[in-house]
């Protein structure tokens, strides 16, 4: 029995697709500690955008270790903390328009998402908050109440409530009926005094749904969306934990929609290096809080802020990353409608937006996570770390690093194309 068998949970997931020890990493590769490597397009569920050991980022967080840097501040005022803040808003909120205050609140993305539901129910005095069908917004009971995974929220162990769920876009039209949904269906709900839901606090919502299937929304329906909650007077809170810091192109996934949200959650790569840093980001006027409301002794990594505030102004301070990003998610999603060209059979689907790609197999029904999980294990087995995603883990899933090279994309590609050929062969 190895260590990890003998002391650790059951709960662990990911080390049982890659039963491997990994050792050591760099840019898009991952190895073990035999010396085999692994491309990597699993990106650490999103929070290595910029790739592992990033040079750039590890050389600035070994000169503040080795200048004795603060390492742990609670919330008190760093050089660390300024600098973090100050690049945030040079190189990301300025520039775009945005006047958003910053709230700390932990070290995770479900913790960005806890503190916006906490903040939307004290702004407005209201309980209930709308979510959407095949949503995920984290682990926590607060962000599981708005989730749509039936198997993560019935190891809650207890009611999920002060939540209601909605249509997301397309998702009444793919089940076949193509009256009364969507959007139509919330804002009949929202206006009509007899539909029995109450004015919400806030609406949550996810642009691309990382971990529901990659189903990408309409800029048309987010905007609609931002115009319905706007003319009722409900909060829209965006959660950008995975596809936010340039996963879809631009560095919030809502640009492309032209809309502003009232709060966004961010996480995940907004740390630069894979150190654990969360943001939730609010208009002026909701921040009502009061000193300690909402605490904790991890709001905010020191060593996070000095990676965080490198990526963005290596990254982030002119347009050609995103440039990159867009041209790179173009690619591979013509390949990607290559292989589904090739097996027509199979009834293969498109989803996700710039490098949050992948295949749908669901119109294979319950075989389609089966064939999926294949892929992926088959994948592996090649030297490919890829996810499934999706309520029955039907989807292929693709998140490369956003640094990752034109040749990485290629070998990559050529694996997944020969693991979708090897499980579809008659």
């Amino acid at each position: 029995m190895t260590i990890f068998d003998m002391l650790e949970s059951e709960v662990r997931s990911y080390s049982r697709a890659w039963p491997v020890v990994f050792d050591r990493a760099v840019g898009s590769r991952i190895h073990t500690e035999d010396g085999r490597p692994y491309l990597d397009f699993f990106a650490g569920a999103g929070a290595l955008n910029y790739g592992h050991n990033n040079p750039v980022l590890k050389r600035a967080l070994l000169d503040y270790i080795a200048a004795d840097g603060v390492s742990h501040a609670l919330d008190m005022f760093t050089v660390a903390r300024r600098d973090f803040l100050a690049a945030l808003h040079e190189v990301v909120l300025r520039p775009r328009d945005l006047d958003y205050r910053v709230v700390f609140p932990g070290p995770g993305g479900t913790n960005a998402v806890e503190a916006a539901l906490k903040l939307a129910r004290r702004v407005t005095g209201r309980p209930t908050v709308v979510s959407f069908t095949n949503s995920f917004h984290g682990m926590t009971l607060g962000a599981l109440a708005v989730s749509g995974n039936a198997k993560k929220r019935a190891a809650a162990g207890v009611p999920l409530g002060q939540a209601v769920s909605m249509p997301y876009d397309r998702y009444a039209e793919e089940a076949g009926d193509e009256a009364g949904t969507g959007l139509a269906y919330l804002r009949r709900m929202l206006e009509d005094p007899g539909s029995g839901l109450d004015r919400p606090a806030a609406v949550i919502v996810e642009t691309v749904q990382g971990e529901g299937g990659l189903t990408a929304a309409r800029a048309e329906w987010l905007c609609e969306l931002a115009e319905l909650c706007r003319r009722c007077g409900v909060l829209l809170i965006v959660d950008d934990v995975q596809m936010g810091c340039g996963r879809t192109g631009g560095f919030f996934s809502f640009e492309d929609a032209g809309i502003v949200p009232d709060m966004v959650c961010l996480s995940k790569s907004i740390g630069g290096y894979g150190l654990p840093l969360a943001l939730t980001l609010i208009r002026p006027e909701l921040d009502v809080w009061q000193p300690g409301e909402h605490n904790g002794t991890f709001r905010g990594v020191s060593a996070a802020f000095v990676t965080g505030a490198t990526a963005l102004r290596t990254y982030w301070s002119d347009e050609e990353f995103e440039k990159a990003i867009r041209s790179k998610g173009e690619r591979i999603a013509s390949a990607l409608a290559e292989v589904i060209r090739s097996h027509p059979a199979a009834g293969l689907r498109l989803k996700g937006r710039g490098l949050a790609v992948g295949l749908d197999f669901g119109a294979l029904g319950a075989a389609g996570g089966e064939l999926a999980g294949q892929v992926c294990a088959t994948a592996f087995e090649n030297g490919l770390l890829m996810e499934t995603s999706g309520a029955g883990g039907q989807v292929v899933k693709l998140l490369p690093p956003l640094t990752v090279s034109e040749d990485e994309i290629a070998e990559g590609l050529e694996i997944l194309g020969s693991s979708v050929r090897a499980v579809l062969a008659p």
